[in-house]
């Protein structure tokens, strides 16, 4: 069903979401996210799809995306770098590459965070997904500039995807063009660096979907002289 629909529509599948909580406290827990994960990877692997995404967790129990104080402990790292080492394995067996995505409320918070870990981790499976929304909450127009270009730069030789929402003046995620993150400033970096893959975006609804595809186009197309 899922191959006829592609055909019918010609919407491209770029990724299938995989997330669990790589950093749950609880071993069970993780282990259950693993078994999951392996269905996901075949199943894009049959499609052809060429990644899958993931989330590097947080140790609140209840809450993947939510902060929690001990997500930058040792104990946390050592329990998401487990569960990426297992990842890792099934994105071999299956041929399909992994997604991480800096965030505020993870254990990989930040662009540097992500850079360890593909460090450590040593897998060209590892890819990046860059969501400029995801790098802060309430920053100045330099901040914001200054966070995403680094990340970009620090990023951009495994950058696999990039998303695109937004941050309200208070900090709230709002759809793409409807916040303060500066887009013509964050398209220019990726686009400075040779990225010329998918933006995807997401956090809004049906009803916002078309003003939101014009003011990425917008974005996205050239100035006409």
């Amino acid at each position: 069903e899922i191959r006829d629909a592609i055909a019918i529509t010609g919407v491209t599948l770029n990724a299938l979401s995989a997330t669990y909580n790589m950093a749950h406290p609880d071993k069970w827990v993780r282990e259950q996210g693993h078994k999951r994960l392996a269905v996901v990877a075949k199943t894009a692997s049959d499609l052809g799809v060429p990644l899958i995404t993931l989330c590097t967790g947080s140790r609140d129990a209840a809450d993947q995306w939510r902060h929690h104080l001990d997500n930058s402990s040792k104990d946390a790292w050592r329990d998401m770098m487990e569960s990426m080492a297992v990842a890792i394995e099934i994105a071999d067996h299956f041929n399909v590459d992994l997604g991480i995505e800096p965030e505020l409320a993870n254990v990989v918070s930040n662009a540097k965070l992500a850079k360890r870990l593909i460090d450590e981790c040593k897998s060209p499976r590892l890819k990046i997904i860059l969501d400029a929304a995801n790098l802060f909450e309430v920053a100045s127009l330099a901040e914001q500039r200054n966070t995403v270009s680094e990340a970009i730069e620090l990023l951009a030789p495994r950058i696999a995807m990039a998303h695109a929402k937004d941050r309200a003046p208070d900090g709230a995620f709002v759809a793409a063009g409807k916040g303060v993150l500066d887009y013509p400033h964050f398209l220019k970096a990726l686009k400075s660096v040779g990225y010329n893959g998918p933006l995807v975006t997401h956090g809004l609804s049906a009803t916002e979907a078309p003003a939101v595809a014009r003011f990425l186009r917008k974005n996205l197309s050239p100035p006409s002289r």
